[in-house]
């Protein structure tokens, strides 16, 4: 039995072909120099793979170099990978004639599920990928026919939050630190004052879980005590509530130390058992196996160049004070203050503020699409390359011109006011889109549109707000306001 490579996003117990295969874990600082990633995320990248470095004991070979080359270099006998989740990981195995074992086992779609159901299509939609997963996997369906009889909840799962400041739920499940977290933090910490690392946000308690125990112990929280919540809210926010009614699971999927199968199986489970209603949990199932195997599987199926895509023409470069995530204080804007402020603390905030403020206002603003994948790469501690590319390159920026959304996710200051509860208080006014009252967000998006409304001019769902700028006497101020508001904080 050759001896297994494991990446840091590949330490369950699925990734390997017998429980006592030889294992082969490489700690590189190379890794977190060559970036700029969140604390929070370096922090549980290491005690991941530490913490799976002490349970295989004498079964694993662990190597902490600097590069992946010296520690192969190391090595005198064949190796074996499952097949990594990023190009250049992928490109680097290969290259070096290791044997890739192709099956992506942290995933329920193969590259070859999804070049089937591709061939012959004209149109890719996630809603179509995603009832071939439920019909394909099983799940929420009774006999030929989808559970509740029908496929989408998206209508009682788009509620905005309730008229008070959390929603009063538990929080999710936390892990406590142990020695090997206080090693890692150590070591963190020299190599920052070494200066071979630079880390933005802060260094605060680990909260994702780092071990398969973890992660199991989260799941069973999740599903017993915040799932039946869930789906109403789901695309809401609270200033004082960022966790809300979500998993916070990704982290752990992610590291390969949750399967996504295993995590709707127990959703589907409190469903049958009448432990959590049908909206809520259709609502999971289509994040993990609908929308995140969709984006796994964009991630290889896009065309080379994709990573250079920009079809609004935006060249803008990312501001320090967005980018360094230190800025908080500078900022006005409530909304936008807030996602950045947990954003410093955690390196997690759910998918709306990811989309509908971050992504939004970066769009809003013309920056470079390259710069804003690479920011969320890096800030987020769910965040990776398969992950980023698709979801900030073609979703959330637009840059792709629509290869799988149907239009761009800009919004202005209502959408933020009806979806949470940022806006009240605020120093902007999200109905006030011109003078000192004015919300970045409701300013920003007409701006956005009149700068590209001819690259929009052919897509048919932006024929209504791109109609609406002839009916704004004010736009020329407008223009004016937010070029010389330029990328200063709002």
């Amino acid at each position: 039995m050759t001896r297994r490579w494991l990446f840091a996003d590949q330490l369950g117990p699925q990734f390997l072909d017998q429980p006592d295969q030889p294992v082969l874990l490489i700690e590189s600082r190379a890794v977190f120099s060559r970036r700029r990633f969140h604390r929070a995320k370096a922090h549980l990248l290491l005690s991941a793979l530490r913490h799976r470095a002490r349970e295989l004991g004498e079964q694993a070979l662990v190597l902490r170099v600097d590069t992946y080359d010296e520690a192969l270099a190391q090595v005198d006998e064949p190796l074996s990978v499952v097949q990594p989740t990023s190009y250049s990981a992928d490109r680097l195995v290969r290259a070096r004639g290791i044997e890739v074992v192709p099956e992506g086992r942290g995933f329920a779609t193969t590259r070859e599920d999804f070049a089937g159901w591709v061939a012959g299509r004209k149109r890719l939609l996630m809603e179509d990928f995603y009832r071939w997963q439920r019909v394909r996997l099983d799940l929420l369906m009774d006999g030929d026919e989808p559970a509740g009889g029908q496929w989408n909840l998206d209508h009682d799962n788009r509620q905005p939050p309730p008229k008070r400041a959390t929603l009063g739920l538990p929080e999710p499940w936390w892990p406590v630190e142990d020695d090997i977290d206080a090693q890692v933090r150590e070591d963190l910490d020299r190599w920052e004052r070494e200066g071979l690392v630079s880390f933005v946000g802060e260094d605060r308690p680990r909260w994702a879980p780092a071990t398969r125990a973890e992660a199991v112990a989260a799941l069973e929280h999740f599903v017993e005590h915040r799932l039946p919540d869930f789906g109403p809210t789901e695309d809401a926010m609270l200033a004082a509530d960022p966790w809300m009614a979500h998993s916070a699971l990704s982290p752990a999927i992610n590291l390969g130390l949750l399967h996504p199968l295993e995590c709707v199986h127990a959703a589907e489970q409190a469903y049958r058992s009448g432990a959590a209603p049908l909206n809520s949990v259709e609502g999971y199932v289509r994040q993990v196996v609908g929308w995140r195997e969709w984006i796994w599987s964009l991630y290889w199926h896009v065309p080379d160049g994709y990573r250079d895509a920009n079809f609004l023409g935006a060249t803008g470069d990312l501001p320090q004070w967005f980018a360094s995530l230190d800025a908080e204080q500078k900022v006005t804007a409530n909304c936008l203050s807030s996602v950045l402020g947990d954003l410093r603390e955690r390196g997690w905030v759910h998918h709306i503020p990811r989309l509908m403020v971050l992504g939004n206002y970066a769009m809003q603003r013309g920056w470079d699409p390259k710069q804003v994948t690479a920011w969320f790469h890096e800030a987020f501690v769910d965040g990776y390359d398969w992950v980023m590319l698709p979801n900030v390159t073609g979703m959330s920026q637009h840059a792709d011109g629509g290869l799988f959304t149907t239009k761009p996710y800009a919004a202005g200051g209502a959408y933020v006011d009806r979806m949470s509860d940022y806006c009240g208080g605020c120093a902007y006014d999200p109905k006030v889109r011109v003078g000192e009252r004015a919300c970045p967000f409701t300013a920003g998006y007409w701006a956005f549109l009149e700068r590209n409304a001819g690259r929009l001019a052919g897509n048919h769902r932006m024929r209504q707000p791109l109609r609406g700028l002839e009916r704004l006497k004010d736009l020329d101020e407008l223009v004016v306001q937010e070029r010389e508001r330029g990328d200063a904080p709002p």
